[in-house]
């Protein structure tokens, strides 16, 4: 475990870019090879947009890492935040349960708000506008988005107390993550159950991109589906009767152009079907 430690709290700006396009390439292949659903659509041009998206994250990111810097040194010097105030504990386990609760509020949290404040759903609502999910999907958020989930993972930092290290491994996993159970690829069904007992499983998620409520607005995990289970939000929907995409916005010329997403949460709201 000080291995891990001493990596993550000195890894690279290049080593965490490396971890999303190593990332996004093996899941690629695979699903190029095994897919799940067999998509009549340009999958470069899909690929073009959502990378898009992944590169203005990693910008909004990077411009404000120092936020993140100073709530992690802010939390350690002032002793401040849950793992700060739990008494000593083994190695392993303090680890677990950080990263169980940066996921908490750093995602679950944010991603169940958004889609309950009208607001904040204009911006995620990108993200869901894909009826096309595979691995380039898992980056789909609108630039305004971004700076949202940033604020909350800066926030979660703040009240867990995470060291830096913690964040910088909690990121790296949630990136290979949401990768994974974005992808295009068939799990065994009791395999993908199985998993889905601890993790996000692609299934379990894939149900969440379902085109209409309720389950749109179900399995909001992003790397462990504890939170979803334990605060009743989730839901099971046969793999074969998911339709992606959001009822609202079912048009390629609305979902598959780029100038028109990024303006999709100025635009006039428009209420989903239930």
């Amino acid at each position: 475990m000080n291995l891990i430690i001493d990596y993550f709290e000195t890894i690279p700006s290049l080593h965490r870019g490396l971890i999303l396009v190593c990332g996004i390439t093996v899941f690629w292949l695979i699903e190029n090879a095994f897919p799940l659903f067999k998509f009549k659509y340009n999958k470069f041009n899909h690929a073009g947009i959502n990378i898009f998206f992944t590169i203005t994250t990693i910008i909004i990111n990077f411009v404000m890492a120092f936020i993140l810097l100073f709530a992690a040194d802010l939390a350690i010097q002032q002793n401040f935040g849950i793992l700060q105030w739990l008494p000593n504990l083994n190695i392993w386990l303090y680890t677990i349960i950080g990263l169980l609760l940066l996921d908490l509020i750093g995602a679950y949290l944010v991603h169940l708000i958004e889609h309950k404040v009208k607001f904040l759903w204009r911006f995620h609502l990108i993200h869901h506008t894909d009826t096309w999910i595979d691995t380039t999907s898992a980056n789909r958020h609108h630039p305004g988005e971004s700076v949202i989930r940033f604020v909350f993972t800066a926030l979660g930092v703040l009240i867990v107390g995470s060291p830096m290290w913690m964040v910088f491994l909690y990121q790296s996993l949630s990136v290979v993550f949401s990768q994974f159970n974005h992808a295009n690829i068939p799990l065994p069904k009791k395999l993908d159950k199985i998993l889905s007992f601890i993790i996000i499983s692609p299934d379990m998620h894939k149900i969440h991109h379902h085109y209409k409520l309720p389950y749109t607005d179900s399995n909001y995990g992003n790397i462990f589906s504890l939170w979803d289970r334990i605060f009743g939000t989730y839901s099971y929907l046969d793999r074969d009767k998911i339709i992606y995409g959001i009822d609202t916005h079912m048009n390629p010329n609305e979902h598959n152009e780029l100038g028109n997403l990024l303006k999709i949460p100025f635009q006039k709201y428009r209420a989903p079907e239930v």
